[in-house]
């Protein structure tokens, strides 16, 4: 993996998963790291906040040095959401981002911080919620449109150095319409894989590449609201890491009018999701 990995604090003391996984994360996958520690508020306002991001990164450089990392640090002033993303388009990076703590009201005029993140930053982002330790399972969630393609590579990547066991799972939503695909999909929920359909394909694609790589992988299906069969399958199987692509720079429609499943997915889970925006072919 040639990425380097850019690991984000603004002090707030819920970043700290951002900074343990992704120490973890760079020492498995032999990364360099850059971490960036982001002030907010100027003094003499912010002097309480200056203590807490400068104990945080002290903490941090404690931990890279332990993991023999190679690390640089990078200081900028400005709002959190802004400045991550900016940093983040000035190399190849995976940015590793936990909740910034802001306010429920800031939350509720804004949404939540990962979803402008998510909008913003170009390339693969890992957001880490909480610590999920040793990686045993990776969970790739497959939505038949090929967003996955670039998040599911990358699980790849991870699960053959980690040896993680992979599932590939894919929900059928809830349809009225009538089409001979549709009845194909629906008449063969338990086994979409063998299925003569686009999106059969593309589960036997997957399935066959994490095989070749060595992977103990295997395909699952639900049935339902795709974002709660989602969660459901990540709570019901335990998972470590969920892995999903984000229809961002997709240039379709579909984005503009259907909910996204990705940001719904990584502000409700409780273990750390990788997302990478797609790529057109």
């Amino acid at each position: 993996m040639e990425s380097e990995l850019l690991i984000t604090t603004n002090g707030f003391k819920g970043t700290w998963p951002a900074i343990e996984y992704g120490a973890w994360f760079a020492e498995m996958m032999q990364m360099k790291v850059t971490l960036l520690g982001v002030t907010e508020k100027q003094k003499p306002a912010g002097i309480a906040e200056a203590h807490l991001l400068e104990d945080m990164l002290n903490r941090a450089v404690e931990l890279f040095q332990q993991r023999k990392l190679k690390y640089s640090l990078d200081f900028q002033n400005g709002e959190a959401e802004q400045v991550i993303p900016q940093k983040a388009q000035t190399g190849g990076f995976i940015t590793v981002v936990s909740p910034l703590g802001r306010s429920h009201f800031k939350r509720l005029l804004r949404g939540r911080s990962v979803r402008s993140l998510m909008e913003k930053i170009k390339g693969p982002l890992l957001y880490v919620p909480e610590v999920r330790l040793p990686l045993n399972k990776i969970l790739i969630s497959a939505g038949g449109l090929g967003y996955e393609v670039e998040a599911e590579n990358l699980a790849f990547q991870i699960a053959s150095v980690s040896k993680a066991d992979v599932s590939i799972l894919h929900v059928v939503p809830p349809t009225d319409h009538d089409y001979p695909t549709t009845r194909d999909i629906q008449g063969h929920i338990s086994h979409l894989a063998d299925t003569d359909t686009l999106l059969g394909r593309g589960l036997r694609r997957a399935l066959d590449l994490a095989k070749k790589k060595g992977l103990k992988a295997k395909v699952i299906s639900r049935q339902g609201n795709v974002v709660e069969e989602i969660l459901t399958e990540i709570i019901d199987g335990n998972y470590d890491l969920a892995c999903m692509g984000s229809p961002y720079s997709a240039h379709t429609l579909r984005q503009y009018y259907s909910p996204n499943v990705t940001a719904e997915v990584a502000v409700a889970a409780h273990c750390p999701v990788l997302t990478a925006r797609h790529v057109p072919a």
